[in-house]
């Protein structure tokens, strides 16, 4: 998210660049202006995702069939919208983190900051996400599926967003 590699801890030095394969001769200001740029593109994604499942999320306290639901699956319902609400948050800090930052002469340490916000909020959203499955399917059907169904959905987003990146980096750096 953070560098072309992925890897928001780099020192910033064009040494640093060249030692990794890259030849983008930036400044270590305009890297990260271009790092910030990058990650508020990727952010928006994740960003509008979040907000929808939490509106929906907020609407379903609200009908007739809800009050008909067991006390598992309330509790299931308040997990899963606190994590919404969690994700939420952390996918719009970035925002109030360079609003606070701005005109400081410090973006190196946003972007690394936003960096980790991004990914904290990259994983409550998976969890939102696996949680209002579950709970879904759970009434839906009826059944104990619900609960498969649900772990191969999380298994599906650990190899989205957390394997196949890995794979990836290190097919990438092998070739180097």
């Amino acid at each position: 998210m953070a560098d072309d590699d992925g890897d928001p801890r780099r020192d910033g030095t064009e040494e640093n660049d060249r030692s990794h394969g890259f030849s983008r001769h930036e400044s270590p200001e305009a890297r990260a202006d271009r790092q910030w740029a990058e990650m508020l593109q990727e952010v928006r994604v994740a960003q509008t995702g979040a907000q929808i499942l939490f509106g929906f999320l907020l609407s379903v306290a609200f009908t007739p069939r809800f009050a008909r639901l067991g006390w598992f699956d309330k509790d299931l319902y308040v997990i899963t919208v606190v994590l919404g609400a969690l994700a939420t948050g952390a996918l719009i800090a970035p925002v109030s983190v360079h609003r606070t930052l701005a005109g400081h002469r410090r973006k190196p340490e946003l972007v690394r900051t936003a960096a980790r916000l991004i990914a904290t909020g990259i994983a409550l959203l998976a969890a939102a996400i696996v949680c209002a499955v579950l709970l879904l399917l759970r009434v839906a059907l009826e059944s104990g599926y619900a609960w498969a169904i649900a772990a191969v959905v999380l298994g599906w987003f650990a190899c989205c967003w957390l394997v196949l990146p890995v794979v990836l980096k290190r097919h990438l750096e092998h070739e180097r």
